[in-house]
Order: structure tokens, then C-alpha cells, then sequence
């Protein structure tokens, strides 16, 4: 397959800020009543609407770009160089992860949790030995198994699929012949699987995260791994010319379904639904999910038109951001807690504390080779050019194959648990490596 180097400058915009509402999506898990490592004190259903906006869809965007990505750095690698940069890039942060970065995050939630359990004298010390040596802590059913990735869970994920999408490309070697469909079927094609699984698969494997038992899960994220890979080719080179010529489109129906699912979720909060309202909810947020993402496609292609340094800047820091925000949030919530801030202004404190504290440790870690890896930061020799197709943390700066034309010029021509209640509302995130909701 013929790839010529024309790049997509809009991705390295989309992917950043993709990550970037990581931060305010996980300070916001802090205050409302969904269950999370750590709960504020002023916790309640206010925050839930705002993050029923993002929680359908952030996800799957970011897998969306990442298959595509890995498509990019087979085309330039070739399969076995994919498979080397992608062990070394993902389980490398995951592994010093586990075992470094995540364990706070699993303290406090023992201790603000379930105290008694805390081994020793309760110190983190005592607690960081036990929890490299494993075990289980419980409150009633709910229970943790250590050590947890969290939320580094997104990385397994990515690795397992950038290995099969490398496997299966290697085998059908561009033999997949290109389907011509007319420009408006993207606004629903894509929305057809996920719909499938949300309606059938969900309500009997809901998500775990768990890499082993997460069907649900593998069925969205793979399934957009797999459609970003194909934009890349033939098969799928349709998408990003479609996602600028109906931007205006997919955004009015993304915000159109968000306010039908926040409706929804305030009318059956304490009301069981009938089956076929529940049913077209399933429908609904499954299509709300995509047509958010192609929205965010076509709108990055308007944002971001050329390269500049500070995208560059911004893009390569985003791994090692996405490493480190959540344990920075844990501790900066335990921080500030003894102030007694009112909430609203505690959680913007959060939020530029996080980007700051974030932005700081990832100035100081690049300059350690060893560390700079283990927490996903690239070292790029200083000759490589504003154009050279750099990997950059988990994905990389792109170009399209030489049978996709431009998107610009083209246009010119997923609680994970989905019960009624506010207690387990629908964009809750399990993120341990059992089926622990948290504590």
C-alpha cells in the first residue's frame, strides 16, 4: 500500500485535546455521586449533566485516533517495527505504572474507604509493600484487587489491538477492496455497532476493564480501533472528509442527544423504565457517541490547520499528562481538603493545580532518559524536523495514505452501569483490573 507523507496536522489538535478532558472529567468525578477512588464530602448530582456530555464519547475518540496512528506507524515501521514501538511505548508506562504511579490512588481509597483494612501501622509505606504483593480489599461485595492499573487501563487495550491490527493487515495486505459509500452514511453506519452492542451486549456484560471479561468494551473501543486503522486506507478514507463536510450536522445531533439523555436520567432516577424506553435510550447514547466524535473530527480540521511548536509541545506531553493527572488529582484532593474551600472554586483549584502540576513533572522527567520512557515520554533527537513522522507517548503525528485525498480539499469538491439511579449513572468508568467499582 502506497503511503506518501501528507499530514494531517488537525490530529495532533484532536488528540490533545481529547486528553485534555481527561483532567476536568476526572476532577469531576471527585464531586458527584457516582462512585470513585475518592469521594468530596460536597459530592452530588449537580456536576452529572456537564458530564454527561463527554462520557459517552471521550473514550472511543481517543481510540479512534490511536488506530489510526498505529495504522501510520506500520505503514512507515512495518509490522514487526510496530510491535516493538508499541511493547516498548505502552507496557513500559503501564508496568512502572502499576507499580509506582497508581498506588496512591489505591491508598487513599483504602483509607478514606475502609481504614481498618490498611496493613501495618496504616502508613503508605507499610500499604505500597502489601500492595505489590497483591491482595483484595472489601467493603461488603465491592471489592479491589491490587495492584490496579486504574486508569491505565486505556494502555493493555491499546497494545492488544495495535497487536491484532497489525496481525490482520499483515495478512490481507490491502486485499480488502474499497466500498463506495455516498458521504451521509457516516453519520450512521458507524453508530449502527455501537448501537448493537450497547442494546444487546451491555445489559449482560457490563464494563469491567478488566482486559479478560469486558466485552462490551472491546466490542467499542476495538470496533473504533479498527475504523480509525481503516481511515487510513482505502476501505474507510471516506471518514475524514465526511466528519469536515457534516460537522455542523453531527454536532446538533450530539447535543440534541445529550439533552435527551440528561432528560432521561433526571425523569427515571428513582423510576424503573419500560423496556422500550430503555431500549431507545441504548439507542440514543449510542448515537449521541458518534455523532460527538465526528463531530470533533470535522471541527479539528477547521482548528487546526497547519503545524505549529506549541501543538508539537502539547502533543508530546499529553502521554506522560495522561500518566500522571490522576494521582495528582488524588493527592491534590487530600490537599486541599483540610481548607474547606466551597466546592465550585475547590474544583477549578484542582483543575489548573492538576494542568500545572502535570505540566511541571513532565518538564522535569524529560530530562531522565530512564524515567522519561517509564512514563511515556519520547526522547526525540534534536535534528528531527517539524515534519518527521514522530511517535509521540502511545500514538503519533500522522499522514494519510496517497489514495485518501485531503479532507479539506475532499470538502472543497462510550457509570458504565446504566441504572435509573444517580448512584450508578450511566458514565461511570470502572478502572481497576478486577470488577471493582471502587470501594
Amino acid at each position: 500500500m502506497n503511503t506518501t507523507a501528507t499530514r494531517l496536522p488537525f490530529l495532533d489538535g484532536l488528540r490533545t485535546a481529547a486528553f485534555a478532558l481527561l483532567i476536568p472529567y476526572h476532577v469531576g468525578m471527585y464531586y458527584v455521586s457516582w462512585d470513585w477512588h475518592v469521594k468530596s464530602p460536597a459530592a452530588s448530582g449537580t456536576l452529572e449533566p456537564f458530564m454527561l456530555l463527554t462520557a459517552p464519547w471521550r473514550l472511543g475518540l481517543l481510540f479512534l485516533i490511536a488506530g489510526a496512528a498505529c495504522q501510520g506507524l506500520m505503514a512507515r515501521r512495518g509490522a514487526w517495527g510496530a510491535v516493538k514501538d508499541r511493547s516498548l511505548r505502552l507496557l513500559l508506562p503501564l508496568l512502572f505504572g502499576m507499580a509506582v504511579i497508581v498506588t496512591p490512588q489505591a491508598y487513599f481509597e483504602v483509607l478514606t474507604k475502609v481504614p481498618a483494612q490498611l496493613p501495618g501501622n496504616g502508613g503508605y509505606l507499610d500499604f505500597w509493600w502489601a500492595y505489590l504483593h497483591g491482595g483484595r480489599y472489601c467493603r461488603g461485595s465491592d471489592c479491589m484487587s491490587v495492584p490496579t492499573w486504574n486508569h491505565l487501563w486505556f494502555l493493555p487495550y491499546l497494545w492488544l489491538y495495535a497487536l491484532l491490527g497489525v496481525g490482520l493487515a499483515a495478512l490481507l495486505r490491502g486485499r480488502v477492496p474499497a466500498p463506495r459509500l455516498p458521504g451521509w452514511s457516516w453519520l450512521l453506519l458507524p453508530a449502527l455497532p455501537l448501537a448493537l452492542a450497547r442494546a444487546l451486549v451491555f445489559p449482560h456484560h457490563p464494563s469491567t476493564h478488566d482486559l479478560v471479561h469486558d466485552l462490551y468494551n472491546h466490542l467499542q473501543y476495538g470496533g473504533l480501533f479498527a475504523l480509525g486503522w481503516a481511515s487510513r486506507t482505502p476501505l474507510a478514507a471516506g471518514l475524514w472528509p465526511a466528519a469536515l463536510r457534516w460537522r455542523w450536522l453531527a454536532l446538533a445531533g450530539a447535543l440534541g442527544g445529550w439533552a435527551l439523555l440528561v432528560a432521561y436520567f433526571a425523569r427515571y432516577a428513582d423510576v424503573t423504565p419500560l423496556p422500550s424506553v430503555l431500549a431507545a435510550q441504548r439507542l440514543l447514547w449510542a448515537c449521541m457517541s458518534w455523532w460527538s466524535m465526528l463531530a470533533a473530527c470535522g471541527w479539528a480540521q477547521r482548528a487546526f490547520t497547519v503545524e505549529s511548536p506549541r501543538l508539537r509541545a502539547a502533543s508530546a506531553a499529553v502521554f506522560c499528562f495522561y500518566v500522571l493527572h490522576q494521582t495528582v488529582i488524588v493527592l491534590l484532593t487530600q490537599a486541599l481538603k483540610p481548607l474547606g474551600l466551597p466546592w465550585g472554586l475547590e474544583a477549578l483549584a484542582l483543575i489548573a493545580l492538576t494542568f500545572a502540576v502535570c505540566a511541571a513533572g513532565y518538564r522535569l522527567l524529560r530530562r531522565v532518559p530512564g524515567l522519561a520512557l517509564l512514563v511515556g515520554i519520547q526522547r526525540t533527537p534534536r535534528s528531527a524536523g517539524p515534519s518527521a513522522g514522530r511517535v509521540m507517548g502511545q500514538l503519533t503525528t500522522m499522514s494519510v495514505t496517497a489514495s485518501a485525498s485531503s479532507p479539506a480539499s475532499a470538502a472543497s469538491s462510550t457509570a458504565s452501569s446504566e441504572r435509573s439511579s444517580r448512584a450508578a449513572a450511566p458514565g461511570f468508568q470502572v478502572t481497576s483490573t478486577s470488577r471493582h467499582s471502587g470501594l
